[in-house]
């Protein structure tokens, strides 16, 4: 079969041949229709990911819509020890699948089941979060970003606070749902300007109930602080998902910050979440992606323009998919 293939982590996959997979035990061969080019889908193909074994050569993707030997179509995540999805078949362990509703677009729910499954899955499986509770998006300008704020209003947010750096994505989030916007841009080599933006978060988001928090690094470490010392009622518990790394891996966290205020960092993921858990949301969810209750700006591109597409920026708030 054709497909992109990854020979090594310091270059862009090549559309080549591959072997077929075969099936085995329980699982089916499937013609894969469309397959997102999420951060998950470049880490894992560039060997950074934490699950990443070095292994090579290897298909990258991690999900996909198919269509099964009998016709149905399906979105599905694949298995971690399978071949991905970015080719023309892959394997597909029917646990890990859902049907999709007749009239699914295969590119949205393709672009869009991978970012919103994140902030999805951290709201409905990792905390116990009620409608009416309030919300903080840190990097909320990105594509998830972007479906955490529609999905928090989805779900019942009271108040819905995004953060973000690039101004005009920011501004189209009031639309989606958000009920306050903070710019967290800044001049680098000013510090009042870092302070300002500090003081903005700050402000708005110190008494929310949950930080959905797409940057980890500088932004986060920043931002606990700025947050936690302007809680009206410090032993309100204030519950930070761990999500994305988009601005550095690591934090220093002031012990100061955890005994002055309840606050409970966890994280949100493969392991922090079962892989029967994650399977367990995607009926609910690719019901509303199905509807048009959560949007995306999904672009096609054929495989075959995999190597050229993966070095091409990608327009924040947009998602590659790629198709036969």
């Amino acid at each position: 079969m054709l497909a992109a293939v990854v020979r090594s982590f310091d270059r862009p996959p090549r559309y080549e041949e591959f072997p077929t997979p075969r099936p085995d035990g329980d699982r089916v061969l499937v013609d894969v229709l469309a397959a997102g080019l999420h951060p998950r889908v470049r880490s894992g193909a560039d060997g950074t990911h934490y699950t990443s074994e070095g292994r090579l050569p290897m298909v990258p993707g991690v999900d996909a819509v198919g269509r099964l030997p009998d016709g149905r179509r399906v979105y599905f995540v694949a298995d971690d020890g399978a071949p991905g999805t970015f080719a023309g078949q892959a394997l597909l362990d029917p646990r890990r699948a859902v049907a999709l509703p007749e009239d699914a677009d295969p590119v949205v729910v393709a672009a869009a089941a991978n970012p919103a499954m994140s902030s999805w899955v951290a709201l409905r499986r990792r905390i116990d979060f009620r409608p009416g509770q309030s919300v903080l998006v840190l990097g909320a300008t990105g594509n998830a970003g972007q479906m955490a704020v529609q999905i928090a209003r989805h779900l019942g947010a009271g108040r819905i606070v995004a953060a973000g750096r690039d101004p005009r994505r920011l501004d189209l989030l009031t639309a989606l749902g958000a009920t306050d916007l903070v710019s967290l841009a800044e001049d680098p080599d000013s510090p009042a300007s870092a302070a300002a933006a500090d003081e903005r978060l700050g402000a708005a988001a110190a008494d929310v109930d949950v930080v959905i928090d797409y940057t980890w690094g500088a932004p986060a470490q920043r931002a606990i602080p700025a947050i936690v010392t302007r809680r009206a009622d410090r032993a309100r518990p204030l519950h930070w998902i761990q999500i994305g790394s988009t601005a550095g891996p690591e934090i220093a966290l002031p012990s100061a910050a955890l005994r002055a205020a309840d606050l409970r960092v966890l994280g949100s993921g493969q392991g922090s979440v079962t892989t029967a858990g994650i399977v367990a949301e995607l009926p609910s969810l690719i019901e509303q992606l199905s509807v048009g209750t959560l949007t995306v700006d999904a672009r096609p591109r054929p495989l075959a323009e995999v190597e050229k597409a993966w070095k091409e920026p990608v327009e924040p708030g947009s998602r590659t998919v790629f198709v036969p």
